[in-house]
């Protein structure tokens, strides 16, 4: 049974969106003005090069600047992970190995998506990316993306076959899967939401924290939220889930990070571009969002202005 603590990546961790110029190249000012933006707002670790980094798009060499860039502009204040899953298990054990080279602090690897491996093929897939690296790993297990679902006895093997796979961020939006991994998974493993509107939930059984899009503008509520459950003040972190869950479902109305980058574009943290096939909200969506974030106020939060 697991121990609810987050001793190594935190309980805010941030999936960060890649910011695009508008010729679509990575924009590396805006990087680093985004990392700083999310320290001072409650991020412990942050994801680079995850799906709302649009890591299907960003090619091998983008991903190692991007990563540079990231733990430059970080300076060792919060963890930096690297995603670096693939449906190839050569190419993923290379790139956790780059990443490891290269400083970051974990890797990220999703469930092979497409060739759609049995469960001894993912037993044998993350055990050999864990073998390869000293970094310490966290599975993701989005089948919604991927079409495969890693099934909870094959992280809770993995957990206790492999000291450095670290984590799950599950995102099969079950509480019932986090609580039977909680349940049998080695004592120091831990268990992260996928999804930010289940991240309170998730804490009931066991859960250490998110792996969120939503603390790109309310990190520190998250955190509060979460502070407030291990304090045993239930009514105070209930209060926080229910005036976060409008946002938190916002964001996703669109394919991520559509709508987030629309937001981040809106306080002028990054432009919203996106490369296809991704597409920009219409016209409608905005009108949408423009009201879910101005009933957040979220300028007067981040004091700049919308």
């Amino acid at each position: 049974m697991i121990t609810n603590e987050a001793h190594l990546f935190g309980r805010v961790v941030t999936a960060m969106v890649t910011p695009f110029d508008d010729k679509l190249k990575v924009d590396f000012k805006a990087v680093g003005a985004l990392v700083e933006h999310l320290i001072k707002n409650g991020t412990t670790a942050i994801v680079v090069a995850g799906t709302t980094g649009e890591s299907p798009t960003l090619d091998d060499e983008e991903k190692r600047e991007l990563l540079k860039a990231v733990i430059a502009a970080a300076k060792k204040r919060i963890k930096i992970i690297a995603g670096t899953g693939s449906n190839d298990t050569a190419k993923s054990v290379k790139a956790t190995q780059e990443a490891e080279k290269l400083g970051a602090d974990g890797a990220l690897v999703v469930a092979p998506y497409y060739n759609k491996p049995s469960q001894a093929g993912l037993l044998a897939h993350f055990g050999e990316i864990a073998s390869s690296t000293k970094l310490p790993i966290i599975v993701y297990n989005i089948p919604g993306r991927t079409g495969i679902m890693i099934a909870s006895e094959t992280i809770i093997t993995l957990s206790h076959k492999y000291k450095n796979i670290h984590a799950v961020k599950d995102s099969t939006g079950t509480v019932e899967y986090a609580a039977d991994i909680a349940a049998g998974a080695r004592s120091d493993f831990v268990v992260y939401s996928g999804d930010d509107y289940l991240t309170l939930p998730f804490l009931a059984v066991g859960g250490c924290g998110v792996i969120s899009v939503a603390s790109h503008f309310i990190g520190t509520e998250i955190a509060r939220m979460q502070e407030a459950f291990f304090k045993g003040d239930l009514d105070t972190a209930r209060s926080i889930h229910y005036a976060i869950m409008p946002l938190c479902k916002g964001l996703f109305a669109a394919p991520n990070p559509t709508c987030v980058k629309y937001a981040l574009a809106k306080i002028g943290l990054t432009g919203e571009h996106l490369r296809l096939p991704l597409v920009p909200l219409s016209i409608e969506q905005k009108q949408t969002m423009d009201k879910l974030l101005s009933s957040y106020d979220l300028a007067k939060q981040l004091q700049v202005n919308i």
